[in-house]
Order: structure tokens, then C-alpha cells, then sequence
């Protein structure tokens, strides 16, 4: 069992739902999170430029079992690559972190392991 996690542009959060869906993984968790890396955004405030600090993203995870967990990256990069003049992908389209899972647990049946996904 693998815990994907993705962080993503905000813009792209429905062509990537749309996408795992596609590819038939549909139990995901969203959450609005800010940070930066690479990626630089200016905005003019008050007559003067300013780069802020964090800029907002989207934190998609998704638990899966481990034949998934090609389908889940293939998927969440399919949605979340933009295309800007002619390139394909542009800084801050996001990553995607892969971690083992120790244990999953449904609350409702106390079912573990794989069957709990």
C-alpha cells in the first residue's frame, strides 16, 4: 500500500479529479495548502511589486494498493501538466510524493491492509 500525495495548481484541481476518476480512483482527500518552490508569481500592490511568500495549492492524496500506484501518477500528471507557449509543462505544476503505507483501517468495519482501501 502506497500514500500518494500530490500538490498541485489550484486551477487544475478538476481536470485532475476528472482524471483519477477516469482511471477509475475515485477515493481521494483535497485540501487548500500554500507554499513555494521554483515557482515565482509577482503581483503589483499599491503601485509597487512584491513576490509573496506562499502561493496557494492544492494537496490531493489518494491511498492505494500498489498495483494503483502507476495509474494514480499517470492520472494525476495527465491533469495537472499545463502547456504554456508551445511547452509542455511549466514550472509549478506541482509534484508528487510516493510513501509506503504501514496500515490502513476502515472505522466502520475495523477491515486492515489492502481491503481497507
Amino acid at each position: 500500500m502506497k500514500l500518494v500525495t500530490a500538490i498541485i495548481r489550484e486551477t487544475q484541481l478538476e481536470a485532475v479529479r476528472t482524471s483519477l476518476i477516469e482511471a477509475e480512483i475515485t477515493r481521494i482527500t483535497v485540501s487548500s495548502v500554500s507554499g513555494h518552490g521554483r515557482q515565482v508569481r509577482e503581483e503589483i500592490y499599491r503601485g509597487r511589486k512584491v513576490i509573496p511568500g506562499l502561493i496557494p495549492k492544492i494537496k490531493i492524496e489518494v491511498a492505494v494498493n500498489d498495483d494503483y500506484v502507476q495509474t494514480t501518477i499517470d492520472a494525476i500528471i495527465k491533469g495537472a501538466k499545463t502547456t504554456d507557449n508551445g511547452y509542455d509543462g511549466t514550472v509549478g505544476d506541482g509534484k508528487i510524493f510516493i510513501t509506503p503505507l504501514e496500515e490502513t483501517i476502515r472505522i466502520r468495519t475495523g477491515e486492515k491492509g489492502s481491503s481497507a482501501i
